[in-house]
């Protein structure tokens, strides 16, 4: 008993610590806005200048949302792989999956001229981005989860996975040298990862498949437990095995499709935060670790966020290159724990 409300009071705290963060990221950016004129503007209220409403609405509320989805779908697309290839190190970068999205968003960028360029987007654009990213990261979970049945030991089915994020990095340089400069300069500025790419406008466009899909990980948590003590077992308890993992694979390929077509390449996250969630409340258990992972996940990406408006008016660091120091310390961690694997 003691126990289940220990985890409730961490809940608790952790939501509470994403509503700071959300606020915090509301009210930090280049632009210095007094605390008082932003609860103003977002309960509808007088501002003293109306361009500071803008920068409210329009630019920070939008990126705050974005970097809290986006954290909690790439972190539970991790959680996902890691439970279905029963592997402590499997995610969408390590596995390669990110750079098959990548792959996939290069062959549309880059041959069409560059004029699909983030913050930009039509419609129309962004299906074609998604579809490609889709495309990219089914083909390379496609040819994991083949090689999965093949490759019993988990240290190669890593290097495997590391050798097809490299194909895809080396066929991402050949584009590259064949694109227009338009087209290599919109893909280098996607590359770097940012949670401003999404627009005010095309929020619920990106937020609707993204609490569905979550949603659908939410009802996938017993099969998940059951996955855990093997398949043989998992058959035993009435889980159809195949079918179970062709939605966890479909499910993680389109996080990760919607994750890299709007907001670039995002690192790391996908394989440390799990372990994080893991470590706080000290369980295996998906019933709560999966809604462990998705606060975890929210609340990094909302710091990661704030991290990344430290220049102020100097500008904006890269999100491609905060998330690696939150995540790095932590797979070093995992490795030297499970060095026994």
């Amino acid at each position: 008993m003691k126990r289940c409300v220990d985890k409730r009071i961490g809940f608790l705290l952790l939501t509470l610590f994403i509503v700071l963060l959300f606020l915090a990221n509301l009210v930090y950016g280049s632009v210095d806005i007094p605390c008082k004129d932003v609860l103003s503007i977002l309960l509808g209220g007088d501002s003293e200048r109306e361009a500071w409403r803008l920068i409210v609405l329009e630019t920070r509320l939008p990126q705050a949302f974005t970097a809290l989805l986006t954290g909690a779908a790439i972190s539970v697309a991790g959680l996902l792989l890691q439970t279905l290839f029963n592997n402590p190190l499997a995610g969408p970068e390590v596995l390669g999956i990110n750079s098959g999205a990548g792959l996939g968003v290069a062959v549309v960028m880059l041959f069409m001229q560059g004029v699909l360029v983030a913050g930009g987007m039509g419609v129309t654009a962004y299906f074609a981005i998604f579809f490609g990213a889709f495309l990219g990261a089914a083909v390379v979970m496609a040819v994991i989860l083949l090689l999965s049945s093949i490759l019993r030991n988990k240290v190669l089915l890593l290097i495997v996975g590391v050798a097809v994020g490299y194909l895809a990095s080396s066929l991402i340089s050949v584009l590259n040298y064949f694109a227009t400069s338009e087209g290599v300069h919109s893909y280098l500025v996607w590359g770097m990862g940012s949670f401003s790419a999404v627009s005010a406008a095309q929020l619920p466009l990106y937020a609707v498949p993204v609490l569905l899909l979550l949603a659908v990980a939410l009802f996938m948590m017993k099969p998940l437990n059951a996955l855990l003590l093997g398949d043989a077992y998992a058959h035993n308890l009435g889980v159809n095995v195949k079918q179970v993992r062709g939605v966890l694979l479909t499910v993680t390929g389109l996080l990760t499709a919607m994750v890299t077509a709007f907001c670039g390449p995002i690192s790391f996250l996908g394989l440390a935060v799990p372990h994080i969630a893991r470590l706080l409340f000290k369980t295996n258990n998906h019933h709560r670790l999966l809604p462990a992972t998705m606060l975890t996940g929210a609340s990094t990406a909302l710091v990661c966020n704030l991290v990344c408006q430290l220049p102020g008016e100097s500008g904006l660091l890269p999100l491609g290159a905060i998330t690696p120091l939150i995540g790095a310390p932590v797979i070093i961690y995992v490795v030297l724990r499970n060095r026994g694997m």
